[in-house]
């Protein structure tokens, strides 16, 4: 270890990289690969469909702001479970924890097997990538993130641009071209938008269901909360950040949405798994190889940035005593490794044990659960700290809107298509408890486990991380507002 250099998380981010940060976290797999599912529960109502995707925007942008106050008051890595532990105590922020460790290495897993997909189909074209090849090269860009992880900011930041600018290279180029096609005024391509809402109109229930579609094609916008620590002068990049990212991506997705339905009709794009290949297959013949290129490419920043916030969470959960204290340790490169090797190893678990894939999808509902929790932590602490430092405060209206969204992820599953896994999933979340009660609350010591913890630190060569003059000025300031309460 170099003991000259200060090892610690930096706030060496501005403006121009969290919005790259948040474009990429943003813009996933959702706008390439199924953006039918709206249409589908629109009952095929085109012009609905384009309304609800503005629609999402305007309640994405409520939910962003609501994670702005809480990443602003509290601007440290992980901040949205601190903000939780703050409002809730321990055992909350605890179960907390574990679904964000859960959560991320199964989205983790699920976008390497995705990108495993896109990259070796253009090899099968007449039938499904076989399943081991797929498992093998998704184990191998799971760990190849997980070193450059390793590596420090630097090599993320350079590969997160990079993913940036493909992916507004590639929906550029399909805007554009959808909008030259409507232009022209070609007969079959204007009269899908002069019959735009000529379709039936969707059940109340549907309508919900094509909200929830579009919404997790927005989802993401929270992403800034996690490494809040890292931002410079975070009360005013947060919030600028939002405003460049959410018109800048809704006006995308409009745009491509418009293109996809001037090429494809609603049928088309609805029986499609990978819209943006058919779409490409039919205006652009000669760039079907770059398509799926640009979007395995997408996928792979994606992933990056998905280890690189998630680690934050344990990172913090370390200091805060809710993990071992090697997990609130960094290398050389100022990376929290052993949270980034936690993260990967959980991930590869799922990715060869496929059948846990499927328990990915009632999780999501779980997710919903803290989202209710942390809009009433922002209450909460309203009224029992109205003295609070809070640079940036949500307008109240947004905090219960974006919770009563929420709640319809968590009951609307329950009501719609009940299922025994949604319990499974929430015996697996409070089973946590065994482990919080002995290990936490009592703080509980394996024999030899002090001595294992300074084994590992050796061998992976970290360290407490320094702390620098200007956290500890931070922490005394805070301090001092904090004990007049």
């Amino acid at each position: 270890m170099d003991t000259g250099k200060m090892i610690q998380l930096k706030r060496v981010f501005g403006y121009g990289w969290g919005t790259s940060f948040l474009i990429v976290s943003v813009i996933g797999t959702g706008i390439f690969v199924a953006p039918g599912g709206v249409l589908k529960y629109s009952c095929m109502n085109a012009g609905l469909s384009l309304c609800i995707w503005a629609v999402c925007a305007l309640l994405t942008t409520m939910d962003a702001l609501c994670s702005a106050e809480i990443g602003i008051s509290f601007p440290c890595s992980g901040a949205h479970y601190y903000f939780l532990k703050r409002c809730f105590g321990s055992c909350l922020s605890f179960l907390s924890l574990w679904t964000t460790l859960f959560v991320a290495a199964g989205v983790a897993a699920s976008q390497a097997l995705l990108l495993a997909e896109h990259t070796l189909q253009p090899f099968y074209p007449s039938c499904s990538a076989p399943q081991l090849p797929k498992q093998c090269l998704a184990l191998a860009l799971l760990w190849l993130v997980g070193i450059l992880n390793s590596r420090g900011v630097t090599e993320v930041t350079w590969l997160q641009t990079a993913g940036t600018a493909l992916k507004a290279l590639i929906l550029g180029l399909i805007s554009l071209s959808g909008l030259v096609l409507l232009l022209r005024g070609r007969r079959e391509n204007v009269q899908r938008f002069q019959e735009a809402f000529d379709a039936e109109l969707p059940k109340a229930s549907q309508f919900i269901q094509a909200v929830f579609q579009g919404l997790f094609a927005y989802s993401g916008v929270g992403c800034l909360t996690f490494i809040a620590g890292e931002l410079k002068k975070s009360r005013k990049t947060i919030p600028k950040c939002i405003f460049t990212v959410i018109p800048l991506v809704t006006v995308i997705y409009l745009l491509v949405n418009i293109s996809y339905l001037t090429v494809l009709t609603p049928r088309e794009v609805l029986s499609s798994d990978a819209v943006a290949v058919t779409w490409t297959n039919r205006v652009l013949p000669s760039l079907t190889w770059v398509v799926p290129f640009g979007i395995s490419a997408s996928l792979f920043s994606n992933l990056l940035i998905n280890i690189f916030q998630s680690s934050r969470v344990t990172y913090i959960a370390g200091q805060e005593g809710q993990l071992p204290l090697l997990f609130n340790t960094l290398n050389s490169h100022s990376s929290p490794l052993i949270s980034v090797l936690l993260l990967v190893t959980m991930a590869s678990i799922v990715v060869v044990s496929t059948n846990l894939i499927d328990l990915i999808n009632y999780i999501y509902f779980v997710v919903s659960i803290w989202s209710v929790l942390s809009m009433i932590g922002i209450l909460k602490l309203r009224f029992q700290e109205p003295n609070l430092p809070r640079p940036y405060k949500v307008s109240l209206p947004f905090p219960l809107v974006t919770m009563a969204i929420s709640l319809c992820l968590v009951l609307v599953p329950l009501v719609t298509s009940p299922h025994m896994h949604y319990i499974y999933v929430c015996l697996f979340i409070l089973s946590k408890l065994l482990f919080y009660v002995p290990f936490v609350y009592f703080k509980w010591k394996l024999v030899g486990f002090e001595k294992m913890m300074c084994y590992l630190q050796l061998l992976f060569n970290i360290c407490i991380p320094d702390v620098s003059d200007e956290q500890v000025s931070e922490a005394q300031t805070v301090s001092k507002k904090l004990a007049k309460f």
